[in-house]
């Protein structure tokens, strides 16, 4: 295997790790996580389809839009259900993107369960040797108990970040 195959892999491997990391800290409720998650700048896109799409900057605004929208649930689960990882776009070997498709499992304090489907559309940049979540949009595609399944807009579907 030549040295790019390998280091190729090594910033793929790197970034899936950024992605579970992120899933760990939500599942844990731990906030504070984020700031070692995603660049301070960070643009986060969020379209719930039933309201409209808002951004929030960087990960203490996230976090809070995160804390505040799951603090009615009693147990919530992020799971990553499939990424598509790009590393090195045009040739720039600290630039990578993803399209990750997700699910949250959610309980609210009555007992009642719904779950909701989504992707992120993500972009990374390694910084000093580590990969970071420099952008990202949200877009919800379904949610229980309805099950109205929501238009994909054309940008969720390519590799385009």
């Amino acid at each position: 295997m030549d040295q790019a195959s390998i280091d190729e892999t090594v910033d793929y491997i790197s970034i899936v790790r950024l992605q579970r990391a992120y899933a760990d800290a939500v599942n844990r409720r731990a906030w504070n996580d984020f700031t070692e998650l995603f660049v301070p700048d960070a643009p986060i896109e969020i379209d719930t389809v039933t309201r409209a799409t808002f951004e929030v900057t960087g990960p203490a605004e996230f976090a809070t839009f995160v804390g505040e929208a799951t603090e009615r649930f009693d147990f919530f689960e992020f799971v990553i259900l499939n990424p598509h990882i790009e590393v090195w776009p045009g040739g720039d070997h600290d630039a990578a993107s993803a399209r990750i498709f997700m699910q949250e499992v959610r309980i609210d304090h009555v007992g009642s369960r719904t779950d909701a489907y989504g992707m992120y559309r993500d972009t990374y940049r390694r910084v000093d040797a580590r990969w970071w979540i420099t952008s990202r949009k949200y877009r919800s595609l379904t949610r229980t108990p309805e099950f109205e399944v929501f238009t994909t807009p054309d940008y969720a579907i390519t590799n385009e970040p």
